[in-house]
């Protein structure tokens, strides 16, 4: 087996890195943020774990998929060299989209979750203030750091 060029972008060494950075950060966020859900007091310890992982299985795809939307529409084909802010940004715009209309659907619409009266709601949109940081800091932190690796080696291109 031949190891990929190291002059070469490998962006599918920086998806795989993405997808593990970002299981691990949304499975150790849920695990946080679950006692501001009612699940916390009215649910059994299998039906809370089962919403963990659950959860993080859904944050996975949102994660995955709010990635490659946006380097399907901002990427190029030296991606994780260049693009690198325009594919984030539209990364994060994605995820946070997804997750204010996810959170309104399921509590508001479908009520199949709620808040307890601990969690801290964005007066606006009504919509969590941990769900809303998740989506901004978890996607970033594995963002750059799957990207971190490309950028030491010959620079990262924002543009």
């Amino acid at each position: 087996m031949t190891r990929p060029s190291l002059d070469g972008p490998n962006w599918l060494t920086a998806l795989r890195r993405f997808a593990l950075f970002t299981l691990f950060g949304h499975f150790l966020w849920e695990i946080a943020h679950i006692p501001l859900y009612t699940i916390w007091v009215d649910g059994t310890w299998g039906e809370i774990i089962f919403a963990v992982v659950h959860c993080t299985g859904g944050d996975l795809l949102i994660a995955m998929s709010s990635l490659l939307i946006a380097l399907f529409f901002f990427g190029e084909g030296e991606w994780p060299r260049t693009q690198v802010y325009p594919v984030f940004t539209a990364m994060i715009a994605i995820g946070l989209g997804y997750t204010i209309f996810s959170e309104w659907l399921n509590i508001e619409v479908r009520e199949a979750w709620a808040y307890r009266e601990i969690m801290p709601v964005i007066p606006v949109i009504d919509a969590g203030l941990t769900p809303m940081l998740q989506w901004l800091v978890v996607p970033s932190a594995a963002y750059f750091g799957a990207l971190r690796r490309f950028s030491k080696r010959k620079g990262v291109s924002g543009a």
